[in-house]
């Protein structure tokens, strides 16, 4: 029974992949709602590694998106999405590599598994944070949103050189209508996706902090 709810949870995710080639909003947003559902409605059941590096690997797209200034996040965030999923051919669950890590004390050593997942939940807390910006006003531009949402998220565990980096080149961020064309999408129909996403990360990100937090993990790295 697990394996044909797992079956299916991978097999609707993939269908989202295919929808994001051409709407990449889109496929991010179905593929996270199914995480979402999954988590909420299978409380007992472990999500597994390789259903959600298929899942996240959709918001790299997003990342490309923004541009210049957050290259970096992207490069990042695409090398510890593969890293995770190389590791899904040997560990089926997130439970599964952190209990490893903590076994081998290398929880927060360079390059870890429990490492490279903290750095990925992070991704998808920014995104998550810069919809929650740029939906905050009509007027709000797309540098406000990212430098905001980049201030809370990410800058408290960058080093200066890396900040510095990231903030000059949010001035060559694209701009709102920019973005949206290159989503494929109008203004209403992405604010709509992106609060559809908001919501359906939430709950993810929240997972991925309890695999943590009730592993006396602390999540301020």
């Amino acid at each position: 029974m697990e394996d044909d709810v797992e079956s299916r949870l991978m097999a609707t995710i993939k269908d989202a992949a295919r929808i994001s080639a051409a709407f990449p909003l889109s496929g991010v947003m179905e593929a996270f709602e199914e995480l979402s559902t999954f988590l909420k409605s299978r409380r007992r059941m472990e999500l597994r590694l390789d259903t959600f590096c298929e899942a996240c690997s959709l918001v790299s797209v997003l990342f490309g998106c923004l541009g210049l200034a957050f290259k970096f996040a992207e490069i990042e965030y695409v090398a510890k999405v593969h890293d995770l999923m190389e590791a899904s051919k040997r560990y089926a669950t997130l439970y599964n590599i952190l209990d490893l890590d903590i076994a081998n004390e290398r929880v927060k050593t360079q390059g870890s598994h429990t490492r490279n997942l903290r750095r990925v939940r992070q991704g998808l807390d920014l995104i998550r944070a810069i919809f929650e910006q740029f939906l905050s006003s009509d007027d709000y531009s797309l540098k406000d949103a990212a430098t905001a949402a980049y201030t809370q998220v990410c800058a408290p565990y960058h080093t200066w050189a890396v900040r510095t980096a990231v903030y000059a080149g949010m001035y060559t961020l694209p701009s709102r209508d920019q973005l949206l064309l290159k989503l494929n999408e109008t203004d209403q129909t992405a604010g709509k996706k992106m609060r559809r996403y908001i919501n359906a990360a939430t709950p993810v990100i929240e997972y991925i902090d309890k695999l943590y937090t009730s592993r006396n993990i602390s999540l301020d790295w």
